[in-house]
């Protein structure tokens, strides 16, 4: 596992140029992330979140995410009825940036990932989202931003929810 340095996203990024951040959220019983065949995050029971964030918005989108994922009852409670959230379950949650969940495939054959952020815009905004979480109380373990990963988990359920937030609202 590594630490991921908070070093805000302000410096780093007009909150101006964020459109939207989207996530991917699978509750998992176990997840992990390798780069270079060496294991550097793994998480049990949780949620793996894969965040792809595009352009030309607020940074507030960053901190309704945060408290959506963090609020979301996804985990079967003592009936087995989604019920507890992933902090009720004592659970972990495991941070992956995907630019490509912002893929256009409508034409062609190759996917264009125009609105992706450019990295120098996303990087920060993950580090911002990890930061929330994590100040939410969640313990929270993420990829290398840019990397080529090795993403390993075991869907639980499976439940699997995509999350678009856009000027400071929930869109999906």
């Amino acid at each position: 596992m590594r630490d991921v340095p908070y070093r805000g996203i302000g410096a780093l990024y007009s909150p101006a140029r964020i459109r939207s951040v989207r996530v991917v959220i699978q509750r998992v019983s176990r997840a992990s992330v390798e780069v270079g065949g060496s294991e550097i995050a793994r998480i049990a029971l949780g949620l793996l979140l894969l965040v792809g964030v595009e352009e030309d918005d607020g940074a507030e989108d960053v901190r309704v995410a945060a408290a959506k994922i963090f609020g979301l009852r996804l985990f079967p409670d003592a009936d087995g009825k989604m019920n507890l959230s992933v902090d009720q379950v004592g659970g972990e949650v495991l941070v992956v940036s995907q630019f490509t969940l912002l893929g256009d495939a409508t034409r062609g054959r190759r996917p264009s990932f125009t609105k992706a952020a450019p990295p120098e815009v996303a990087e920060p905004v993950v580090a911002e989202l990890i930061h929330h979480l994590e100040a939410l109380g969640v313990r929270t373990a993420s990829g290398v931003f840019g990397a080529s990963m090795k993403v390993e988990l075991v869907n639980d359920g499976p439940v699997t929810l995509l999350l678009d937030v856009r000027q400071g609202k929930v869109v999906v």
